[in-house]
């Protein structure tokens, strides 16, 4: 255990040295200057501070009240070697919290005593802590590993829809990183953020309950169809609704927003402007953006500058404005997600936009 002395005294802190060197694993730091010695604290962890009172600039007590206000020691035990009449400081010793004294002349004995008790209750309060901090790593490691397996389970049944509707698993994980890129260039906080990466592959997950006669029609739909298939926006939110789950809750969000637009004519509810959610505004930018960039066998991949041009002019009509001045304020993150995230086989063919 490491313990510190303090008193001005240097034939003091030979004896006290001496006296203690036994109880210690390594030999008691001993210093004379109480300014110096509160320096060394701030930079240092003792497990035992002995400190007498009669010293001159800064006295046992003042050196007691700035060594607690010091971070991480306020349960550092403190000993105070005081004289035999000083009751009074020793009353005031107790106030700013000293554990113990220590009576002049000091006896070897005493001193071991109480040097010890205490020392056994720094290695019990170290031993809590280790135990402590081992039992908050480990539900940390619980938790991380919880939430690792409900972002697959969220990924895998968001790719049931994608097999329904089949585009490619990677236009998933591109249109929930640029979403997630929205989010951050809008300031929005860290786990807010991160449940729009995760949650922004469910979008679709309503298109689980179209029939595929509908889904996968080759033509155009005509105005019955399309009213069943713009009702995979309410179906995904009633797969997703009623959730504990913080994401499965983003994720009914964004399945009945997303496709919402800015002016109010979109659907399912017709909201506009900040009516429509966060989530949703995001998610249909990031959303559009990918389907323009990328190939379909009804269409070759758009250049950004291209896609860019197309969506500006929908700002504030199909778009919130802010949200398309997120996603393209760094055009060189956009082509880095591109190209993490690019196609490794041709899409299947789907039903282009009748959503």
């Amino acid at each position: 255990m490491n313990i510190l002395i303090v008193d001005d005294n240097q034939s003091n802190l030979n004896l006290f040295g001496h006296m203690l060197e036994m109880l210690c694993e390594a030999p008691p730091v001993t210093m004379t200057a109480p300014a110096a010695a509160l320096a060394w604290c701030a930079a240092n962890d003792p497990d035992l501070v002995v400190v007498d009172y009669m010293m001159p600039d800064i006295d046992g007590l003042e050196f007691l009240r700035r060594f607690r206000a010091l971070p991480g020691k306020r349960e550092t035990p403190l000993v105070m070697v005081t004289a035999d009449t000083q009751s009074k400081v020793r009353h005031e010793a107790l106030r700013l919290s000293a554990n113990d004294f220590l009576t002049k002349p000091v006896n070897f004995v005493e001193l071991n005593a109480r040097v010890g008790n205490l020392l056994a209750l720094r290695r019990a309060q170290l031993q809590l802590a280790n135990h402590a901090a081992c039992l908050a790593e480990e539900v940390r490691k619980a938790t991380a590993a919880i939430a690792a397996r409900e972002r697959e389970a969220i990924y895998r049944l968001s790719r049931a829809a994608e097999f329904r509707d089949p585009e490619t698993g990677s236009h998933l994980l591109r249109m929930a990183a640029y979403s997630e890129l929205i989010a951050r260039n809008l300031g929005l906080p860290e786990d807010e953020c991160e449940h729009i990466l995760t949650a922004a592959p469910m979008h679709d997950i309503g298109k689980l309950g179209i029939p595929d006669a509908i889904l996968l029609k080759p033509g155009s739909l005509d105005s019955a169809e399309l009213a069943i298939m713009r009702g995979h926006a309410e179906i995904g939110a009633q797969i997703l609704a009623d959730s504990a789950s913080p994401l499965l809750q983003t994720g009914a969000v964004i399945a009945a927003s997303h496709h919402e637009r800015y002016d109010g004519s979109g659907y399912p509810r017709g909201l506009a402007g900040a009516a429509i959610p966060l989530s949703g505004r995001i998610v249909a930018a990031a959303d559009v953006f990918d389907a323009l960039t990328s190939a379909r066998p009804y269409k070759d991949a758009w250049s950004f500058a291209r896609a860019r041009a197309a969506m500006e002019a929908d700002s504030g009509s199909h778009f919130d404005p802010a949200c398309l001045h997120a996603l393209f304020r760094d055009e060189a993150a956009l082509l880095a997600i591109q190209q993490r995230y690019g196609d490794h086989h041709q899409p299947t063919p789907a039903h282009q936009e009748a959503a």
